[in-house]
């Protein structure tokens, strides 16, 4: 008798392969004026990694070449677009999860490296252990020539004055202004998750952090089960949002067990079993508000190539791009308000007929 875990591997073999990858931009109130560039760092991101997986790459390789490219672009807030903490310092952290294997890397209060992702590649390829941290992740990010970059670097003229707007007060005003106000002055985490050709998901988190934290307080992003997950089985999952409560919540592994559930209700209800990524996203994420107070986003991928995303903040900026092997022209989808997320449904939706 099969069991659970090779009956859902039987019929993921058995469902035609799609290719698909969804990114995000942080959960905020991101204000209109950077809107066209958010939009565009995203979709260019989500194109990045949809171009590797058309050419037959890994889910994991596009997960980190979608992350790099948010990393490298100053809208978002991570790697060069990162914020300084309390002592007016950058730490970021970051984590990447291989759904195939459960393999996973992830540094945390990393200062002066560009791409924080890739070290936290080169964790999970070249080490025993999946979290490095401070002077040490600094220290083994040298070691494998990640270069180093100047604060000044890291920094936007935007997050300095966030940092001096809020330097003479307490952690909690950043909070409730960046992420459970109405009225957000900051960003927030990049991340993505992506199935390839061969079936297997991966998902990557980055971020810089919030404006004014206490130095060496590490947020859900480097965190396994919070920050991000990814298991073939299921699907894989990015999480954004105020760090203490997608913790506190096991957000991303949470939202992983709700898509299971829809999944199993489908197979014995005798329906197709493509699940409503939407829709666990949209449960985690409102009993995360109910019971902590603390908001967010979630990106999401199932292990039969569908897309959803669903925010509790009053916007989430996302993009992302599903074909079939082979197709060389995505259909993509962009998204900057919670309508968006309705719209996204659809149009994915559609393409299941």
């Amino acid at each position: 008798m099969e069991s659970t875990s090779e009956r859902q591997a039987h019929e993921t073999a058995s469902m035609p392969r799609k290719i698909a990858i969804i990114v995000h931009g942080g959960a905020w109130a991101i204000p209109d004026s950077l809107e066209a560039r958010s939009r565009a760092g995203c979709k260019n991101a989500a194109r990045t990694g949809y171009d590797i997986l058309v050419d037959g790459g890994t889910a994991m390789d596009a997960v980190e070449s979608a992350v790099r490219v948010l990393e490298n672009d100053d809208v978002f807030d991570a790697g060069t677009g990162s914020v300084l903490n309390a002592d007016g310092e950058v730490e970021m952290d970051a984590m990447i999860m291989d759904g195939e294997t459960l393999n996973t890397g992830a540094v945390a209060a990393l200062p002066g490296v560009a791409n924080p992702i890739s070290v936290a590649r080169e964790v999970m390829d070249r080490t025993g252990h999946c979290l490095l941290v401070g002077q040490g992740a600094q220290k083994f990010a040298d070691m494998w020539g990640h270069r180093t970059v100047p604060v000044d670097r890291l920094v936007t003229s935007g997050a300095r004055a966030e940092y001096e707007a809020y330097k003479d007060g307490s952690y909690a005003t950043p909070v409730a202004d960046l992420f459970n106000g109405s009225d957000a002055a900051g960003h927030d985490t990049v991340g993505a998750v992506a199935v390839d050709d061969q079936g297997h998901v991966a998902c990557a988190t980055s971020t810089g952090g919030i404006t004014m934290k206490r130095p060496g307080r590490v947020g859900d992003s480097p965190l396994v089960g919070c920050g991000g997950y990814a298991d073939d089985l299921r699907g894989a999952v990015s999480a954004t949002g105020h760090g203490e409560s997608l913790m506190r919540w096991g957000a991303a592994l949470r939202c992983l067990a709700d898509l299971e559930q829809r999944q199993d209700a489908a197979r014995a209800a005798g329906v197709a079993c493509d699940a409503d990524a939407c829709a666990a996203a949209e449960h985690t994420l409102q009993g995360m508000l109910q019971r902590t107070g603390g908001r967010g986003g979630l990106i999401v991928v199932t292990r039969t190539g569908d897309v959803g995303c669903f925010a509790t903040t009053p916007r989430m900026v996302w993009a992302s791009a599903k074909g079939l092997p082979g197709q060389t022209e995505p259909h993509m989808c962009v998204g900057f308000e919670q309508a968006d997320c309705t719209a996204q449904k659809t149009a994915m939706n559609d393409l299941k007929r």
